[in-house]
């Protein structure tokens, strides 16, 4: 079998088994969503915090739950690190510098897990299960409940109350992501990855010399990473690890982990306001983008020219050789589609139009189908913007699921689509003009450029992923990069909100002849271009001094 035949049916299996879960699932976070009932243990937790989960909620007292909740991560996991060299199981690590500790803190509390550290030389077992792992799920869970505080907003009517945050954040952590890192962690075990609480040892003979690992609850940690959408890697190689990643079947497993929540939460969305049309409409979108990434992905990796490339039957430098091209595009297009940043190859190694794929996909503000709870939000806020735009082009006030568009909701909507990119390319002029943080490139021209362009679209679009050729560990990129991060993750959350509380005053307004029907096709044609656009606009001349001048050089 050639490698392209098995990269397309390693695409087509993952399809199938998205479609498999797409329904129950979505189906199931509706109704957790939903629900009024509270289960014992979430009854202990609300107890200990001293919440009242039945307490509706405007959208200021939404936001102050979700800021407060994650300054005191923040602050939690900062001091965790500072300690970790007078705490047990730390394995003899010392304790992280003050602006590794804040940009790792801010990393993983963002749901970004953007890593300037070795983990394998750098965290003990404290920090990494009691700090990094548990910011898996609850940095997960802030995503998902800000999701469904828009989606209450449309679903409500004439009441300013999105939900009780508390609630939502401790159901999304109790009943959905922790039964499925449960068992799919059994899954990855079976499959080869280690879980354990080992120290150090030494491995094999290599060159006359020996090799040390440590050992760690590496499937658990692996199973969250990537349901979560996070992305950090108990070890440096990330997923391309043999403990966290052994085989190509735990490798195709992690990629549908990754996709499977985002996208069933398109059909939780169109559970919760009534309509499942529309959920498809937004889920077609989501895969519309998906499927295009992912093929002109593999195309450009396996249609390297000359005789290296032709041998190895396409781009493999910095791809492990059990996955292949194929399940290695599948999973870069996978990670940087959505806010995980896991790699399970080097995106620095990949062609120059590859890595300019991985680049755009974040820049897309990573919604096709994006994080768990990001992604959805941030392909509503787009819905909106095309929604607005075709009311532009026939002259009448936009409508979305019975709510009118208008002024105070396209300024927020706006609000939203300007501060990542603002964001990255502010930050990135910086770099590149300041001498310093030129220095941490270890190469010059357009690689070195999508170099610094990568590591603040990571880092302000919560991916965390790399382009490994990038020296950050060093204050500047620690500080700008864990500034970059903190504001990519809440000041959009911000707008999120406030438009959720704006759409849950509004009286319904009746569907007539004249009402864009946002549940066909031809919609979500419309909201296709206009995200290609409006990212294309944005991007295009940072993308043009980068990867695509890289790709045009090659």
């Amino acid at each position: 079998m050639s490698p392209q035949i098995a990269g397309v049916l390693q695409l087509l299996a993952l399809i199938a088994a998205l479609a498999l879960a797409y329904r129950p699932l979505g189906d199931y976070m509706a109704r957790v969503y939903s629900s009024e009932k509270h289960y014992a243990p979430e009854k202990w937790i609300y107890k200990a915090i001293g919440a009242n989960p039945s307490a509706e909620m405007r959208w200021p007292a939404y936001l102050r739950g979700v800021l407060a909740f994650s300054a005191v991560s923040v602050l939690f996991l900062y001091a965790l690190q500072r300690l970790q060299g007078s705490l047990p199981g730390s394995l003899g690590f010392a304790s992280i510098d003050p602006d590794q500790a804040f940009n790792t803190a801010a990393s993983f509390v963002a749901n970004t897990n953007w890593q300037s550290y070795y983990g394998e030389q750098a965290m003990g077992h404290v920090v990494q299960t009691g700090g990094l792992a548990v910011q898996n799920f609850v940095s997960a869970a802030v995503g998902m409940a800000v999701a469904v505080a828009l989606v209450r907003g449309f679903a409500r009517s004439r009441t300013g109350e999105l939900g009780n945050f508390w609630a939502d954040l401790v159901r999304g952590t109790v009943r959905i992501l922790l039964p499925i890192a449960v068992l799919s962690a059994i899954v990855l075990v079976a499959c080869g990855a280690i879980q354990n609480f080992a120290g150090i040892h030494e491995v094999g003979q290599f060159l006359g010399g020996t090799q040390q690992w440590n050992g760690g609850a590496v499937a658990s940690q692996e199973v969250i990473k990537e349901l979560g959408t996070n992305g950090g890697g108990y070890f440096n190689a990330n997923s391309a690890h043999p403990f966290e990643n052994p085989t190509p079947f735990s490798n195709l497993f992690e990629i549908f982990l990754i996709l499977v929540i985002p996208f069933a939460l398109t059909r939780t969305f169109g559970k919760m306001v009534g309509s499942v049309r529309q959920g498809y409409a937004i889920l077609a979108t989501m895969a519309v983008i998906w499927i295009g990434f992912t093929a002109l992905m593999m195309w450009t990796e396996f249609a390297g020219k000359g005789p290296a490339f032709e041998l190895a039957g396409g781009a493999m430098e910095g791809k492990e050789t059990r996955f292949g091209i194929g399940g290695s595009s599948i999973f870069a297009v996978a990670t940087t589609l959505t806010s995980t940043g896991a790699v399970n190859s080097f995106h620095s190694s990949y062609t120059g139009f590859g890595g300019g794929i991985t680049m755009l996909g974040m820049q897309l503000g990573e919604i096709a189908p994006g994080g768990v709870g990001s992604g959805l939000y941030g392909m509503l806020i787009m819905a909106i913007i095309a929604v607005f735009i075709a009311g532009l082009m026939v002259g009448r006030t936009p409508e979305y699921l019975g709510k009118k568009i208008g002024t105070r909701e396209i300024k927020l909507a706006a609000c939203y689509i300007l501060i990542t990119p603002a964001l990255v390319l502010c930050f990135t002029a910086a770099a590149m003009a300041l001498p310093t943080p030129g220095n941490s490139m270890t190469n010059s021209g357009a690689h070195g450029f999508s170099e610094i362009l990568y590591a603040y679209t990571s880092g302000a679009n919560n991916n965390g992923s790399a382009f490994a050729g990038l020296n950050a560990d060093t204050q500047w990129f620690n500080s700008t990069i864990g500034i970059a991060m903190l504001l990519g993750r809440f000041l959009p959350m911000v707008f999120v909100l406030a438009l959720a509380g704006s759409l849950a005053e509004q009286k319904p307004v009746p569907e007539t002849v004249g009402t864009l029907r946002t549940d066909k096709p031809l919609y979500a044609g419309l909201l296709v271009g206009t995200i290609l656009i409006i990212t294309g606009l944005t991007y295009f001349p940072a993308l043009a001094l980068g990867p695509l001048a890289e790709g045009l050089a090659s």
